[in-house]
């Protein structure tokens, strides 16, 4: 099946001008530009520097029901299904001590809205929703208006 496909393709590519070399190369990025720049997919490239953080203010939030952002440097946490370095100072067991803000009791419902004693499974992954803030560049072009300055 796979010889049969692959006999299809050189016939198409044949048949439209296009050289039977570029099949060759069916990783390749194929003339489009990506976050990652102009670069093979197979190729490695450094990853980029971490942005700065800026610590002498808190980013507020742009809409409603946005999960707060990070004030602080997060490398080297780990958040994995065996531990979880956030819980550490900003469960509701440990946030008096450590001065860091309370998780939402949200965090601790599960979907049937039962009331758990831990973090729900569903909410334990905290960088799936919160990130650190950064003064960083975007990477695309965005023209989001936070609902207050469309009033």
């Amino acid at each position: 099946m796979k010889k049969f496909l692959i006999a299809l393709l050189s016939v198409g590519a044949l048949l439209s001008g296009a050289a039977v070399a570029e099949l060759e190369n069916p990783g390749g990025i194929g003339g489009l530009e990506s976050l990652r720049g102009n670069s093979e997919l197979e190729a490695t490239r450094p990853a980029d520097e971490f942005k700065d953080f800026p610590k002498d203010q808190i980013v507020a939030s742009s809409y409603v029901y946005q999960p707060p952002l990070i004030p602080h440097s997060i490398r080297n946490y780990e958040v994995s299904l065996n531990a979880n370095k956030c819980l550490a100072c900003h469960s509701w067991k440990n946030s008096k001590e450590s001065g860091a803000t309370k998780i939402s009791v949200t965090h601790y419902v599960n979907r049937e809205d039962a009331v758990l004693a831990d973090v729900s499974p569903r909410r334990y992954f905290c960088l799936q929703c919160h990130v650190p803030q950064t003064d960083a560049k975007p990477l695309v072009k965005n023209e989001f208006e936070s609902v207050d300055s469309l009033q």
